[in-house]
């Protein structure tokens, strides 16, 4: 799979949303990833690798890492050396009761990562990535992570869709239209997008693991505001992007939408999906 096309996601809006993302992520899926062999510091040998797959500045580690237990190694892997360099430095250097905490990069296409590469691999985790991926792209992370009873967890994956109070005439109309831009031809590759999840729990169960899916929706209100104001700039204008031809009746509701979130009127729900796959049918508990 080459995920390398996508765009390059900047610092600045990565720190804005990282705060959201955190309390969003489902934690329910916790308690299945801390009885893995692998991560259980009773059961496991040596110290766990864990693999984050387009890493960004990090955030997945800096929420994860600290809430499992013993030393780790964390690889980051993303296309972009700017942005590895920022995730490198901002880990944190002790998990859950103090285990050290170490740190390597890798950067180059994720989709080279082979089933022989992942051997030995304690986990392999991503957030806002499952869906920037094609359903051939996913078979083979499935496929490789399956050959080697490696455990995946993907997190915010968009779900498509988005509650917004007090509603508007015209939340359906772009909605719909962002959901299509998500499912956008792009480089010649057809990204998932709000079918990523769908996709995850076929693909994963066809490789012969078992797959658990949690909600974890932003919920964002008046404290919010300036998140809500560049998600909003965003989500029309992929909208926007889609379909030309909402591009007059927008521009009133984009004003609209702004000026209620800048006044504290405006709540939204963004809705997302956190999927995690176990290799061999794992007993975690729970169901999807």
């Amino acid at each position: 799979m080459s995920v390398t096309g996508r765009p390059r996601y900047a610092p600045d809006w990565l720190a804005l949303r990282e705060p959201a993302d955190a309390a969003a992520r489902a934690a329910g899926l916790l308690g299945p990833l801390r009885r893995l062999p692998g991560l259980d510091p009773a059961r496991r040998d040596g110290v766990p690798v864990i693999r984050d797959l387009g890493c960004g500045t990090g955030s997945m580690g800096r929420w994860l890492a600290p809430r499992l237990a013993g030393p780790q190694h964390w690889v980051l892997h993303d296309h972009d050396a700017g942005l590895l360099d920022l995730a490198a430095t901002r880990m944190p250097r002790t998990g859950d009761g103090g285990g050290r905490i170490t740190v390597t990069t890798r950067q180059g296409d994720i989709g080279l990562l082979t089933a022989a590469e992942l051997a030995g691999t304690a986990l392999v985790t991503a957030s806002a990535l499952l869906d920037l991926l094609t359903r051939e792209e996913l078979d083979g992370l499935a496929a490789a992570c399956a050959e080697a009873g490696c455990p995946v967890l993907l997190a915010l994956s968009v779900a498509g869709r988005v509650e917004l109070t007090p509603g508007d005439p015209l939340d359906g109309a772009v909605e719909g239209a962002f959901n299509d831009h998500q499912r956008r031809m792009e480089g010649g590759r057809r990204l998932l997008g709000p079918d990523a999840v769908a996709a995850a729990r076929q693909l994963f169960a066809a490789r012969g693991m078992t797959v658990l899916t949690r909600s974890s929706p932003w919920r964002l209100g008046p404290g919010d505001s300036a998140l809500t104001a560049e998600w909003l700039r965003g989500w029309v204008g992929a909208a926007r992007e889609q379909r030309p031809d909402l591009a007059p009746r927008t521009t009133a509701y984009l004003r609209r939408r702004l000026e209620a979130c800048e006044e504290g009127r405006l709540s939204v729900v963004v809705h997302h999906t956190d999927v995690l796959a176990l290799p061999g049918g794992g007993a975690a508990g729970g169901g999807a």
